[in-house]
C-alpha cells in the first residue's frame, strides 16, 4: 500500500547529494556539495526533497519524522557495476597457486580458470544458485550498497546460460536488494564443444539471444576481449549486432594486452571495464570518448596486477566507475568500499572521485539515470555511516561499516 505522507529522516550532520557534479573528468573534495545538518524528505519509494532538517521539518509540519540521534554522514546508496556474483564452487586453489608462483594463464590451462567455475555452476540448479547469490546479497547491502550488476558467463551453453540468468531474475525478486542483470555468454569459448571462436559467437547469437529476448532476462551484453578469450576483429562484429538487436553493451577490456577499449569505443558500449593493461594511447582515446571506464581494484588485489590508470584516465577527460568484480576466481573479496579506498591511495584520488565512482558514475555506467545521488525525484536509496565527518568513511579504507541503508526509502539496515 503506497503511504500518502512524507517522512522526514535526519538530521545528518552532513549530507553528500553527489549532485550537480561532472559525469566526466578530475574532481576535487572542495567541489563536492555538503549539506551541514542536512534532512531528506521521502514520499514512497521516492525522494521529494534535501535541504537542511530545520528546514524541511519547518516547510512540512505533518511529516513523518524518522529522527537519527547520533552524528551520521549521509550519501546516495552505493551502485557496484561489475560482479559475478552468480557462481558456485571455490577457486581457493587458483588463489594458492598464483601465490605459490603459476600465471593465470598457466592455471587455466592445468584446469583451474573460469573453467574451473563454469564446470562447477553447471553442476548447481536454478535454485541452488539463488540460495548461494542471497548472503552475497546479504553482504552487499550491509556494506551499503543498493544496485548491483550480476553477469552470467559461468554457464557457456544456451541451457545454462539461461539458468544463470534465471537465477539472477529470482533472486532479484527474494531481496531488497536491486540487481541489473548481463549477459556473458561470450567469456570464454566453451572446452567441451567443437565451436571456434566466431562458431561459438554465433551459437550465442541464434540459439541464446532469441530465448533472453522471449523471457526479458537482461538488456545487457558483455564480452571478455583477451588473448586467451576473444579477438577484438569478431568480438567488434559480434557486440555491434547486439546493439543493432536493441542491448546495450559493456566490454572486459584491456586486462591483460590492450585492444578491448578501442572496441567499447568504436561500438559506442556504456562502459569498458579492467582497463589494467592500458596505456598512453588507449588512455588518451577513452578521454576523448563517452564510455566510463570502469576500475575493477579487486582483480588487482586478487591476482596483483597494476591497478587501473584511473589518476591518468581522469586527468585525461574520463569519467571513473569502481566496482568490486565480486567473483570467484580473481576477485573473491567482494569489498567495493575496501577496494575504492585502496585504489585511492594507490592512484591518489579524491574522496569526491571515489564516492562518484560508486554512486553515480556508476549509475551511467549502467544507463541508469533514477539513482546515484540525492536529488527530487531519484529513488531513495541512502547509505549513512556513523561519523560526523566524511572523509572518515575512506580513511577506515572499508572497516567503517555503514550504520544504516534504506533501499527504496525502506530502512533495511540499522546496526550498531
Amino acid at each position: 500500500m503506497h503511504n500518502t505522507n512524507h517522512v522526514l529522516i535526519g538530521p545528518f550532520r552532513q549530507v553528500l547529494p553527489m549532485s550537480k557534479l561532472d559525469l566526466k573528468g578530475a574532481l576535487r573534495d572542495e567541489q563536492l556539495p555538503i549539506i551541514e545538518e542536512g534532512g531528506i524528505l521521502v514520499l514512497n519509494d521516492k525522494i521529494v526533497a534535501v535541504d537542511t532538517y530545520k528546514k524541511l521539518s519547518t516547510q512540512h509540519p505533518e511529516c513523518t519524522k524518522h529522527e537519527i540521534d547520533e552524528d551520521m554522514v549521509l550519501m546516495p546508496g552505493f551502485i557496484d557495476a561489475h560482479t559475478h556474483i552468480c557462481f558456485a564452487g571455490t577457486r581457493s586453489f587458483d588463489y594458492a597457486a598464483r601465490n605459490n608462483g603459476k600465471t593465470y594463464l598457466e592455471i587455466a590451462k592445468g584446469g583451474g580458470g573460469i573453467w574451473s567455475t563454469v564446470t562447477q555452476t553447471r553442476a548447481a540448479d536454478q535454485d541452488k544458485l539463488v540460495q548461494l547469490m542471497l548472503p552475497r546479497m546479504d553482504k552487499q547491502i550491509s556494506n551499503g550498497i543498493t544496485t548491483t550488476e550480476v553477469k552470467s558467463g559461468y554457464g557457456l551453453h544456451v541451457d545454462h546460460e539461461l539458468k544463470m540468468l534465471r537465477a539472477i531474475k529470482e533472486a532479484n525478486s527474494k531481496h531488497e536488494l536491486d540487481l541489473i542483470s548481463t549477459c556473458l555468454a561470450a567469456h570464454i569459448c566453451p572446452k567441451d564443444v567443437d565451436l571456434n571462436e566466431e562458431e561459438y559467437m554465433q551459437y550465442v547469437l541464434d540459439e541464446l539471444e532469441p530465448k533472453i529476448k522471449e523471457e526479458n532476462l537482461t538488456k545487457r551484453f558483455d564480452i571478455f576481449i583477451e588473448d586467451s578469450a576473444f579477438t577484438p576483429a569478431l568480438s567488434k562484429k559480434y557486440l555491434i549486432e547486439l546493439k543493432n538487436r536493441g542491448y546495450d553493451i559493456t566490454v572486459h577490456g584491456d586486462q591483460f594486452t590492450p585492444g578491448g577499449s578501442q572496441v567499447a569505443i568504436d561500438v559506442a558500449a556504456l562502459s569498458v571495464d579492467h582497463l589494467e593493461a592500458s596505456g598512453d594511447k588507449e588512455i588518451a582515446a577513452l578521454g576523448k570518448s563517452n564510455v566510463i571506464p570502469v576500475a575493477l581494484p579487486g582483480a588487482t588485489i586478487g591476482l596483483g596486477c597494476p591497478f587501473t590508470p584511473a589518476r591518468k584516465l581522469l586527468d585525461a577527460g574520463s569519467s571513473l566507475a569502481i566496482a568490486s568484480d565480486w567473483n570467484p576466481g580473481s576477485a573473491p573479496q567482494g569489498n567495493l568500499l575496501s577496494q575504492a579506498a585502496l585504489l585511492g591511495t594507490f592512484e591518489k584520488l579524491s574522496a569526491a572521485e571515489i564516492f562518484s565512482g560508486i554512486t553515480f558514475r556508476a549509475a551511467a555506467a549502467l544507463g541508469l539515470e533514477d539513482r546515484g545521488t540525492i536529488e527530487e525525484g531519484k529513488i531513495a536509496d541512502l547509505v549513512a555511516f556513523p561519523t560526523a565527518d566524511f572523509r572518515e568513511i575512506l580513511y577506515h579504507q572499508g572497516e567503517m561499516k555503514p550504520a544504516q541503508v534504506w533501499k527504496k526509502a525502506q530502512h533495511m539496515l540499522s546496526q550498531d
